[in-house]
C-alpha cells in the first residue's frame, strides 16, 4: 500500500505553555495504515514566544512547517493558510492548546483512510472514555449552536464546534472558506453538508480549560457563529472554482435535468457509459433502471460525490477516466451499447480524440449521444469560466461524428428558452457566473418551456446528436 500524508493543520496564537507538548503529542501520536505526517502551524501574530518555540521544533524537525500571518487576522483565517499549503491526502485541524488530544487521530482517521468517509468529526458529546466537566452554559451555547446547524444543513450532529474535524484534502481545499474567526466551524460544516460529503462523528476525549487557564472563545463568537450559520445557511457558494460553482446551481435544478434526460432517453440502451458524468444529475436520473451504467469523469472529487449520492445502486461503476485519453478506457472496449456525453465534448481540446473514444467502447451498433452547446455567435464569458473550446453548429458536430466513424442517426434541437438570457448574461454583461435564484426560477417553470420551447422562432442552446457505432 503507497504511503499518503496527514496534514495536521494548527493555527497559533499565544500558546507559549503549550504548544510544545501538542506538537510532540502530534508527532507521536500512533496513526492508522501507512500514514505519515506533515504539521503547519500559522501563526497569527503571537505577542508572546510561541512562534520561536515552533520555529526551534520546525528546524529539528523538517516535518513541521511555519508560516506567519501578516497580521492578527483570527483562527478561521490562519485555518485557511494552513489549507491552502498542505500537501497530504487528509487534513485534520488541531489546536494548539492540550484540550485535544492526539491520541484519538486513529479513531478519527479510520473512516477517511478506509474510503468510508470524507470528513469526520470528533465530538466531545458522543459516547466517550473520558471528558473534563465544565461549564453549563458554555455547553449548552454549544448544543444550540449545533442544533441550528443541523436545521439548516440537515445533519444530526452532536458536536458542531468540535476542533477536531478530518477532511480530505483535496475537498477542504476546493471550498470557498470565508471566516475570519471561530465562524470558520459552522461555516465548514454547512459548506461539506451542500457538498454532500459524506460525514461520519466519532467520540473523542476532551480536556477543555477554564478561561483563567487560557480559554480564548466567548459569547461574542457564539453571536459570531450563530451569524455564520444564517449566512451560509442561504447561500450556495460551495465551490472556489466558478465553473464547479455554476455544475453546482444547475444540480440544484431538478426539473430541468429531468426534461435533458426525457430528451434523451428514447435512445438510451441498458449497458451505459456516461462521460463526463461530473455531480450525477443525469446520473441519477438514468441509472437506476440499467443493466450497467458506468459514470466516468476526470475530476476525482466528482467521482467521490457520484459515489456518494449513488452508493445505492449495484449497477454503477465509477470509473476516471480522460476522453483524450483512449487507453484509460480499456477495460470497457467493445463492451457498451449506449454512450452519454452531455455538456462535454466542448471542454475536450481534441473533440475528434474524444468521439473516437466514445466509439472504441461501444459494441458495433451501439449508438452515441452527444449534446453540446449551439452556435459560436453567442460564446461569452460564461463559456469561457466554464472551459468552453467551442460551440457547435449541427453541421459540424454532424460532420465531426461521421469522422469518428458514426452514422448520424438524427441532431436534435434542446433548449430554446434559455438562449437569450445565455446572450445577455455572458455575451453581453459577461458574467462570470450565474444567479442561482433565477436559476430556480427557471427550474420551476420548466413544465412550461417544455410545452412552448419548439414553438420558439430563434436557435437553440444545445443540440444532441444521436450515432451509431459503424
Amino acid at each position: 500500500m503507497a504511503t499518503q500524508i496527514l496534514s495536521v493543520l494548527v493555527p497559533l496564537y499565544n500558546e507559549e505553555q503549550f504548544v510544545a507538548e501538542i506538537l510532540r503529542r502530534v508527532l507521536a501520536a500512533p496513526l492508522p495504515g501507512n500514514l505519515e505526517r506533515e504539521v503547519i502551524v500559522v501563526n497569527d501574530c503571537s505577542t508572546d514566544t510561541s512562534p520561536a518555540i515552533v520555529e526551534k521544533m520546525a528546524t529539528a524537525d523538517p516535518r513541521i512547517r511555519l508560516f506567519q500571518q501578516p497580521k492578527n487576522m483570527g483562527k478561521g483565517a490562519a485555518i485557511r493558510r494552513a489549507i491552502d499549503e498542505a500537501r497530504g491526502e487528509y487534513s485534520i485541524i488541531q489546536d494548539a492548546d492540550l484540550e485535544y488530544d492526539p491520541v484519538d487521530y486513529q479513531r478519527i482517521l479510520r473512516p477517511l483512510v478506509d474510503g468510508r468517509a470524507d470528513a469526520v468529526f470528533g465530538s466531545r458529546f458522543a459516547t466517550s472514555e473520558e471528558r473534563r466537566i465544565l461549564y453549563f452554559w458554555h455547553s449548552l451555547a454549544n448544543q444550540l449552536l449545533t442544533l441550528s446547524c443541523n436545521v439548516v444543513s440537515d445533519l444530526n450532529l452532536t458536536d458542531m464546534e468540535t476542533c477536531y474535524k478530518a477532511v480530505r484534502t483535496p475537498l477542504l481545499q476546493s471550498i470557498p472558506l470565508k471566516s475570519e474567526r471561530f465562524g470558520i466551524e459552522p461555516e465548514l460544516t454547512i459548506k461539506l453538508a451542500k457538498r454532500r460529503a459524506r460525514i461520519f462523528e466519532v467520540p473523542i476525549s476532551y480536556n477543555g480549560r477554564t478561561y483563567e487557564e487560557g480559554k480564548k472563545i466567548g459569547l461574542s463568537d457564539a453571536f459570531d457563529a450563530a451569524f455564520t450559520i444564517l449566512r451560509h445557511g442561504l447561500s450556495q457558494e460551495v465551490y472556489k472554482d466558478h465553473g464547479q460553482q455554476i455544475l453546482h446551481a444547475f444540480s440544484l435544478t431538478p426539473r430541468f435535468n429531468r426534461w435533458m434526460a426525457d430528451t434523451i432517453r428514447p435512445y438510451v440502451g441498458s449497458r451505459v457509459m456516461e462521460f463526463g458524468a461530473g455531480m450525477g444529475n443525469l446520473t441519477r436520473i438514468l441509472c437506476p433502471t440499467r443493466d450497467l451504467y458506468v459514470a466516468s469523469d476526470i475530476d476525482s472529487e466528482h467521482l467521490s460525490r457520484l459515489q456518494t449520492r449513488l452508493s445505492n445502486f449495484p449497477q454503477l461503476a465509477v470509473h476516471p477516466g480522460d476522453l483524450e485519453q483512449p487507453d484509460q478506457f480499456s477495460p470497457y472496449e467493445d463492451r457498451l451499447d449506449t454512450t452519454v456525453c452531455l455538456n462535454v465534448l466542448e471542454h475536450v481540446k481534441d473533440d475528434m480524440q474524444g468521439l473516437r473514444t466514445m466509439r472504441r467502447v461501444l459494441a458495433p451498433g451501439g449508438r452515441a449521444i452527444v449534446l453540446v452547446p449551439e452556435g459560436q455567435s453567442v460564446y461569452g464569458r460564461l463559456d469561457e469560466v466554464l472551459g468552453h473550446y467551442r460551440r457547435y453548429s449541427k453541421e459540424e458536430l454532424a460532420g465531426k461524428m461521421k469522422d469518428a466513424g458514426f452514422e448520424v442517426e438524427d441532431v436534435l434541437s434542446f433548449n430554446r428558452i434559455s438562449r437569450p438570457g445565455w446572450y445577455v448574461t455572458g455575451k453581453i454583461l459577461k458574467k462570470e457566473t450565474v444567479d442561482p435564484f433565477q436559476l430556480q426560477v427557471f427550474d420551476r417553470l420548466v413544465g412550461l418551456w417544455r410545452m412552448i420551447d419548439g414553438a420558439l422562432p430563434w436557435s437553440p442552446t444545445s443540440i444532441i446528436a444521436i450515432a451509431r457505432k459503424v
